[in-house]
């Protein structure tokens, strides 16, 4: 009996609880945000742009940067390589060189054929190196220039404007826009001065 008494009081409850009518909650406005938060978010927004601004310009530049070392690499990664290779040619020059002209027009056919094919290897090689960026450098004739000459002595020579190079012991290379070993030359001393080289 007391168990149905019970349950008759839950089934009241719950019907009572059913019965009540819902009511919503009013629905309230937010104040409107204070002037001090308006111009902090400003201001974050700002320091947003600013930042991912400043990260755009760094990505760029280093964009430029990589793609710099990488076109560096390429013309400049043979520098060492080509320093070897020109020795090379500087002893097929001297070989050459050491054959006297009127020897050369008074030679036998094989030593014709000898002398022929050093210097079309000769030629050949530099032919190479030229393909890969390094060029020879024969300054004779020209101004003296420390970034792509070194003097090895001096020539009285009052013919010739002073500071000019009147002989070259040892021909230069240049490797894209550097020098991969200067010219040793000769130069004339004593003469009237070159002009600038601007005039």
């Amino acid at each position: 009996m007391t168990e149905s008494n019970g349950q008759n009081d839950n089934n009241q409850d719950q019907t009572a609880a059913a019965a009540e009518p819902v009511v919503s909650k009013p629905y309230i406005m937010p104040d409107d945000p204070e002037p001090n938060s308006v111009e902090i978010l400003t201001k974050e927004a700002a320091d947003a742009r600013d930042k991912m601004l400043r990260t755009l310009a760094e990505m760029e530049n280093l964009r430029k940067r990589t793609q710099k070392e990488v076109a560096d690499a390429r013309v400049y990664g043979v520098s060492k390589f080509a320093g070897d290779i020109v020795d090379i040619a500087d002893n097929l020059q001297r070989a050459i060189d050491a054959v006297p002209a009127d020897a050369k027009a008074t030679a036998d056919p094989g030593l014709k054929s000898l002398i022929e094919g050093v210097e079309i290897t000769e030629r050949s090689l530099l032919s190479a190196l030229e393909k890969h960026g390094v060029k020879k450098i024969d300054p004779t004739g020209e101004k003296f220039d420390p970034n792509f000459h070194q003097a090895m002595y001096e020539v009285p020579d009052a013919s010739v404007a002073s500071g000019t190079v009147v002989q070259v012991v040892q021909a230069g290379y240049t490797i894209g826009e550097r020098v991969l070993r200067p010219a040793l030359v000769g130069v004339s001393k004593g003469g009237v001065k070159a002009a600038p080289a601007s005039e």
